[in-house]
């Protein structure tokens, strides 16, 4: 379907020159002299680099045939990581490309939206927060109790990140996908 560039929104779909991208940043510009243009920043769904793109006002692209399907993280075998589509219970590998930095903070049976460019996954959106147990953390230091002082944490994905030195192994946090932050503990 052909989308003209006033219709520009962040998070449309496109695809240039034969790849899929999504917008995450426009602007509509009207010069005092000339025509009037649209100045974008366009993040490729393949490679995740960003490409700035200055479209006239008016021009038509191609939206990108992009699919957003629920699916469960299952398990690793190895090869890929195993999804389930919650809708029809099939089950896809998707390899370690696709999922970036997402594979740290999978976890079994979590839910997910794949998104499948022409049949094929390419990116992987998790929730934008996970409730994970500790499972290795050195004891905090007595006397190193200045504030903002951390110490690093691994939680049973397998990632490792920074936590306030009253987290002990065993404790349940809330860890940002978005940023891989320590967020808060929750309680038990």
């Amino acid at each position: 379907m052909a989308v003209d560039t006033s219709q520009f929104k962040n998070g449309l779909k496109l695809e240039l020159d034969g790849q899929p991208f999504n917008i995450t940043y426009f602007q509509h510009v009207k010069p005092g002299k000339g025509g009037a243009f649209v100045r974008t920043k366009l993040k490729n769904l393949l490679n995740g680099k960003v490409v700035d793109r200055t479209f006239r006002s008016g021009e038509k692209l191609e939206e990108a045939d992009i699919e957003e399907k629920g699916m469960q993280y299952l398990y690793h075998d190895g090869e890929g990581l195993i999804f389930m589509d919650s809708a029809t219970y099939d089950q896809i590998p998707i390899g370690g490309d696709v999922l970036g930095r997402a594979v740290d903070y999978l976890l079994e049976n979590m839910e997910v939206e794949v998104l499948f460019w022409k049949g094929k996954p390419v990116q992987i959106q998790l929730p934008n927060y996970i409730v994970a147990k500790v499972v290795k953390s050195d004891p905090g230091v007595k006397g190193d109790t200045s504030s903002g002082a951390s110490k690093p944490a691994t939680i049973e994905s397998g990632a490792t990140l920074n936590v306030p030195l009253f987290i002990e192994e065993g404790d349940t946090i809330r860890v940002d996908t978005r940023t891989g932050e320590y967020s808060e503990r929750v309680s038990k």
